[in-house]
């Protein structure tokens, strides 16, 4: 039987960011047709060990993705996303990181591109983790970026994620702001990628009209958005029972009455059905595995 490993460099070589956010739209369109079967992950060790599974059923298709997570090493995230199908007996097993980050990105530039101001320009990137630059790389693919801040708690992580995104894009002016309010107050597109417990922003430190994407908070006990702004914006989800299983702020705005259930929207239903949208919009994700799916089909297309 053939088995193809490929390393973090190869996903990338293998899987550009406009294809990994066109793959991840149609699977969060699918996953609101009902095409996968997706249990909610498994978490160990209050989310430091992560199993997930999604099963495509029109084409037989199956991944297995494990991690394990560790914000004080290098890398954060390791593991590894496992693709199997009841065709080909091939398999391939990918780098998890890179997976991870690739489709945390995509979905965030197909949801920034859904609800963000079309004109919209500037973003602030909050957190300088692994997952920062793919959510800037997938912004400016469906919002070209004039301006962008970066702010972390450590100057140096902040000073080496400027430094790979300048290489990158020359074009656009990137400032490292002195802290979460200077960064924010003048984007109009703003992405919170950190391991924060308690809310990194307030609603008061945003541009009236603002898209916020919050992607860091992974479990009950972390958040980073605030009662006040979920509960004066339109919010968009990955998938409900994932939200309720894991995502605090979420949690917290529905136990406060800031939200109730039905203010919130799948990303997939938002795609098929037109939204009135406030002039603040919010996009959280916890992550589902129909997401590494897309972005290890990719793989398999190219590999196998």
């Amino acid at each position: 039987m053939k088995t193809v490993n490929l390393t973090a460099e190869e996903v990338r070589a293998g899987v550009t960011m406009a294809e990994a956010i066109g793959a991840v739209r149609e699977a969060f369109l699918g996953l609101e047709d009902g095409q996968f079967e997706q249990p909610v992950r498994t978490a160990l060790r209050d989310g430091q060990f992560l199993v997930m599974t999604a099963h495509h059923r029109e084409s037989a298709t199956a991944i297995v993705k494990t991690l394990s997570l560790n914000p004080d090493r290098v890398p954060a995230i390791a593991g590894t996303a496992t693709w199997a199908g009841l065709g080909d007996p091939a398999s391939l097993v990918a780098d998890a990181a890179a997976v991870t980050a690739l489709r945390t990105g995509a979905v965030s530039g197909v949801a920034t591109d859904l609800l963000a101001h079309p004109a919209a320009d500037s973003m602030a990137i909050i957190g300088a983790g692994g997952q920062a630059a793919d959510q800037v790389r997938a912004v400016n693919v469906v919002r070209p970026l004039r301006r962008l801040w970066i702010s972390n708690r450590d100057q140096a992580r902040a000073e080496a994620l400027a430094d790979t995104l300048q290489g990158e894009m020359a074009e656009v002016d990137i400032c490292i702001a002195p802290s979460v309010g200077e960064a924010v107050r003048d984007a109009e597109i703003v992405s919170c990628s950190t391991s924060a417990t308690a809310p990194i922003l307030d609603a008061s430190m945003l541009k009236p009209r603002v898209h916020v994407n919050a992607i860091g908070a992974f479990r009950p006990t972390m958040r980073e958005l605030p009662d006040d702004l979920l509960g004066h914006s339109t919010v968009v989800v990955d998938d409900i029972e994932a939200i309720l299983e894991e995502s605090g702020e979420i949690i917290h705005a529905l136990a406060s009455g800031a939200l109730e259930l039905g203010d919130l929207t799948t990303l997939g239903r938002a795609l098929n059905e037109a939204l009135e949208l406030r002039d603040r919009t919010v996009f959280k994700s916890v992550g589902v595995a129909a997401q590494d799916w897309a972005i290890v089909r990719l793989l398999a297309t190219k590999y196998l």
